[in-house]
């Protein structure tokens, strides 16, 4: 199977992200190959990127919009060079031991309607795994594999199958649910998404409340993503159970305040094309523990 690999770069930790290279050329099995997009930079200008493709964008277009640049170089490549699946990760990343590539080959093998491969995470240093990081509501055992309903966007492998069928990232939501979203449609589609502990991605700990737009993307994309892709009975049920659990949750009025402001702006703003699941695909994620209302 041809791996290709999209990362995506504000330019910001270059030792990092030549790390990241490095662990990725000493995967074993067939070379993958590698675009790195400059979000806003030149990555056609950054160091240690021999014999990497580059694609300088002139401006931030946010993760889903940058990996999606991505994803279009690969897929424009010929029908002979084209990768069967991409490999999406973060710059501040790196695959941990050269098997990754070849596991990543061996769960898409094994299972011809397998879509996308989320990896397990884990800290450098303290080889902790953050509860965020396993996308099951029950997390139990991080070194536990299973199918799931969404992935970790920055840690993740997509068949181009999938892409080719559903689409890529929502472009216009910056950061935020965009993962979320492609899975959704993919699981319509009829594929499945697997969570693998055999693949891992040594990221260090971070919170995602670090960037400064967080509560009011995380409000402003959540109803996006319903009004995109949920049944209408299912809109205000999912909606409701997430603003219970914000306002249980944040301790902040502040915080609170710009995620209300967020979740007003997602009922006022076109959410891109509606394309509401199927009951199939809700009975379906029903039983592998996710049900979209939660």
């Amino acid at each position: 199977m041809r791996l290709g690999a999209v990362i995506l770069t504000m330019g910001n930790r270059p030792a990092e992200l030549v790390e990241l290279l490095e662990s990725v050329a000493g995967q074993k099995g067939e070379p993958i190959d590698v675009v790195v997009v400059g979000n806003g930079i030149k990555a056609s200008e950054l160091p240690g990127l021999d014999g990497v493709r580059t694609l300088d964008l002139p401006e931030n277009l946010g993760i889903p919009g940058g990996r999606n640049r991505g994803f279009e170089v690969l897929l424009a490549l010929p029908p002979d060079q084209r990768p069967e699946a991409i490999l999406v990760l973060d710059d501040d990343g790196r695959l941990d031991g050269p098997e990754s590539a070849e596991h990543v080959r061996a769960a898409f093998a094994a299972n011809p309607r397998l879509g996308i491969v989320s990896f397990r995470i884990c800290d450098p240093v303290s080889r902790e795994v953050q509860r965020r990081h396993v996308p099951r509501v029950r997390v139990g055992d991080p070194n536990h594999s299973s199918q799931v309903t969404t992935f970790l966007g920055g840690a993740s492998a997509i068949r181009t199958a999938v892409v080719d069928q559903v689409g890529g990232l929502p472009d216009d939501w910056f950061y935020c649910h965009e993962e979320t979203d492609q899975a959704w449609r993919a699981l319509d589609a009829g594929w499945s998404i697997e969570y693998r502990s055999d693949v891992t991605l040594l990221h260090p700990k971070t919170l995602p409340s670090r960037h400064a737009t967080y509560n009011y993307n995380v409000a402003r994309n959540r109803v996006w993503l319903a009004r995109r892709n949920l049944p209408g009975a299912l809109v205000p049920v999912y909606l409701g159970v997430w603003t219970v659990l914000t306002v249980a949750r944040l301790r902040s009025p502040a915080a609170l305040r710009v995620w209300f402001r967020g979740f007003a702006a997602g009922w006022r703003t076109p959410c891109g094309p509606r394309q509401p699941m199927g009951w199939s695909t809700v009975w379906r994620m029903t039983r592998l523990g996710r049900p979209p209302v939660i």
